[in-house]
């Protein structure tokens, strides 16, 4: 008998996996907080006192990957200060973005409250009340306030000589990492911009979400220049604050209309960013002809938090079926190319995610990935896009969008198998139809989608099946079946190991 650990004979021990490092990047801004820090930082009293006050049970609370080395230690001080009967756990993934609330996983914890920590996108949740802790990053405010405000003046001097008539308007947008400073922020640029009779305008954030029970949508990181009478002019300037991010691209998509000046409190410059904007749409409007040009549909179910997520995913179904093309409902979580490449029959996605994750580029993926609005614009005729961009939910659903294909209806005299052009290709194509004509029935999930097969198993009917076609036009169609024919064969000793690294047997 020998007094090392016992290992069995047909795998290893798996020590290697364990004891292994991994490589792992922690946000810069995030590695300064000492503990004493934690409690200002993560506002530990403000949600102490939203917990106690709501009588709150099971308290979820969210980290995303970069700020799980703190969680340990504000779990503690909120346990503690808490108090008994509160249950608090610690999400440790998110099932799709870190910056949308994870409903899903707080409902297998059945909790009552969630708390989200870090960026946030702020959209509007459909089960749990949320509360925000946005963190506070390092900015200097005057310096910040000195960039911009010598940006600023440059450009509106410019409009001032021109003499256009209206009052110039400065709208402050920022990372919600900032939002602690950004009333400093706008009283320095007030001050420095006071000659010149400007009007800033500054949207707070809110800290506290819940589930449609607030009469006014927040503001949300989709929020249009348009939304009041005074923001709705070509006068408009837009100062943002914050690094290159996913929320700096939305907006400079969504505001075409505005100029946009950001300042990087890493780098502390201010620059124009606008002149990127006519590229960003540039490509966003190849992706949409490339969806004119698609018989398949995959709708990705990118989010499960964000409120009128459902209502949306049914208007496309049935916008999809009412053109004849045929759906495909898909949730794979994060995406990465390689998930998406097995549905090798789909020709086109829509992603339904909240605004922040809706914009894909799709360079390394086999086929395009577009937004609502951009699948709905691509069912429209061509030239109906005036540039107007949208990512809200609730807008397009409200109908507010200029491409609203719901009330555009096919003019009864068109042939359906009249062919289209491509814009993509430069020839005329065929459409595939799926359907009748007129019908806003999904195929998805219906007796029309199945496929009969024969007894030799191969297909004999299709119908409406647009992964049975494809498979049928496909050469190689799996290993073929012998049964019967093959002896057995003879059973072998295989590999040992774990899946990371298998060792070869010894005798």
């Amino acid at each position: 008998m020998t007094d090392g650990p016992s290992v069995s004979t047909f795998s290893a021990s798996g020590e290697d996996a364990i004891t292994r490092t991994l490589d792992f990047n922690i946000d810069p801004s995030t590695q300064g907080i000492v503990s004493s820090d934690l409690v200002e930082t993560y506002e530990i009293e403000r949600t102490v006192a939203a917990i106690v006050e709501g009588d709150f049970k099971r308290i979820a609370l969210q980290f995303p990957d970069e700020l799980l080395p703190h969680s340990v230690p504000i779990y503690r001080l909120l346990k503690s200060k808490a108090g008994e009967g509160h249950d608090i756990y610690v999400l440790a993934d998110t099932s799709y973005g870190s910056c949308c609330v994870d409903e899903v996983a707080a409902q297998h914890i059945d909790a009552d409250l969630i708390v989200h920590y870090g960026h946030a996108c702020l959209s509007l949740p459909s089960r749990l009340p949320i509360i925000y802790i946005f963190g506070k990053k390092h900015i200097d405010v005057n310096d910040c306030a000195d960039q911009l405000g010598k940006c600023l003046t440059t450009k509106l001097q410019q409009d001032i000589n021109s003499d256009n008539g209206t009052r110039p308007t400065i709208l402050l947008r920022y990372d919600v990492g900032y939002s602690y400073c950004a009333d400093m922020i706008t009283h320095g640029l007030e001050s420095r911009l006071q000659f010149l009779n400007t009007r800033i305008l500054h949207h707070p954030l809110p800290t506290r979400l819940d589930p449609r029970s607030t009469a006014q949508s927040p503001q949300t990181s989709e929020q249009t220049c348009a939304e009041t009478d005074e923001d709705n002019n070509s006068n408009t300037t837009i100062a943002y604050i914050g690094g290159e991010s996913l929320n700096l691209t939305n907006l400079l998509i969504t505001h075409s209309h505005c100029e946009v000046y950001a300042y990087d409190p890493s780098t502390r410059s201010a620059c124009l960013q606008s002149h990127r904007t006519n590229k960003l749409l540039m490509r966003r409007f190849a992706m949409v002809q490339r969806a004119r040009d698609a018989d398949v549909f995959g709708i990705l179910v990118g989010t499960l938090g964000v409120a009128s997520y459902l209502p949306l995913i049914t208007r496309i179904r049935k916008l999809l079926a009412r053109a004849q093309k045929k759906s495909y409902t898909i949730s794979v979580g994060k995406l990465n190319p390689a998930k998406l490449a097995n549905f090798m029959e789909i020709e086109c996605f829509v992603l339904v995610a909240c605004p922040e994750n809706s914009l894909i580029d799709a360079k390394e993926f086999l086929r395009p990935i577009i937004t609502p609005f951009e699948f709905e614009v691509a069912l429209q005729a061509e030239g109906t896009w005036s540039g107007q961009y949208v990512l809200d939910f609730e807008k397009l659903l409200a109908g507010e969008s200029e491409n609203n294909i719901a009330v555009v209806a096919e003019d009864e005299g068109d042939d359906p198998d009249q062919p289209t052009f491509s814009l993509v290709t430069g020839k005329y194509r065929q459409p595939k139809l799926y359907g009748t004509q007129g019908d806003e029935t999904p195929t998805e999930g219906t007796s029309a989608a199945l496929t009969l097969r024969n007894q030799d198993g191969t297909v004999s009917k299709l119908v409406d099946s647009a992964a049975a076609l494809f498979l049928h036009s496909r050469s190689y169609q799996g290993l073929e079946a012998k049964i019967g024919e093959d002896s057995p064969a003879v059973l072998e000793q295989g590999r040992s190991g774990i899946a990371r690294g298998y060792s070869e047997n010894r005798a």
